[in-house]
Formats: structure tokens, C-alpha cells, sequence
């Protein structure tokens, strides 16, 4: 697994949309997920809608702006951790809050 997009595959985060020309349905996890890993995943998301200031917002935007049903928005900032997790090891660097991007 090297891309963040393959581990939210493996640990049940990536939604699948089954599609087609006409019909459009819902967004659906994938069941053969790694259950410890997506447990995990869950409980340090629940935390970090609790403590984590930004997600905090992200949360409650989602869920109260768009009228999105809770554990679908739970599910965006599992995905949203694994994302800071990749970017945090591919830079070989500690998270920080207030990043500025020094090519700007």
C-alpha cells in the first residue's frame, strides 16, 4: 500500500458509487474491509471531532449545513486523518497546524 487512496480501500473508508448511464445510487463502503484497522480509524476519529478544532467545524458543517447523516460524515474525517497520516510520512515530519507552504 503507497497511496492514501489504497488504504482507505483496505481499511473501509473509500466510498464505491454503483452507476450507470441512467440510474445513480447511493455510496457504499466496501464490507471486506480490515475490521481492527477501521475500528481504530473509528475511535480516533470520534476523538478528533472532540478535541481537534478544525475537524470540530468540519464536523458540524457538514452535518448541520448540509444535512449529511452523521456516520457518512464520520466516514469523511476517517478518510480526512488517513490523508494527514500519508502526507505526515511521505514528508518524514511532524504534523503541523498551522502549515504555510514556503514555495508561496
Amino acid at each position: 500500500i503507497s497511496t492514501p487512496k489504497q488504504y482507505a480501500c483496505y481499511a473501509g473508508v473509500a466510498p464505491f458509487v454503483e452507476e450507470s448511464g441512467i440510474f445513480k445510487g447511493k455510496g457504499r463502503v466496501s464490507h471486506m474491509a480490515n475490521k481492527k484497522v477501521k475500528t481504530l480509524l473509528h475511535m480516533s476519529a470520534i476523538v478528533a471531532i472532540q478535541y481537534n478544532q478544525d475537524l470540530k467545524q468540519y464536523y458540524q458543517r457538514k452535518v448541520n449545513e448540509q444535512k449529511k447523516n452523521k456516520m457518512s460524515v464520520i466516514n469523511a474525517v476517517r478518510n480526512k486523518l488517513i490523508l494527514r497520516i500519508f502526507a505526515c510520512v511521505n514528508h518524514n515530519s511532524h504534523y503541523e497546524n498551522n502549515y504555510q507552504n514556503l514555495l508561496a
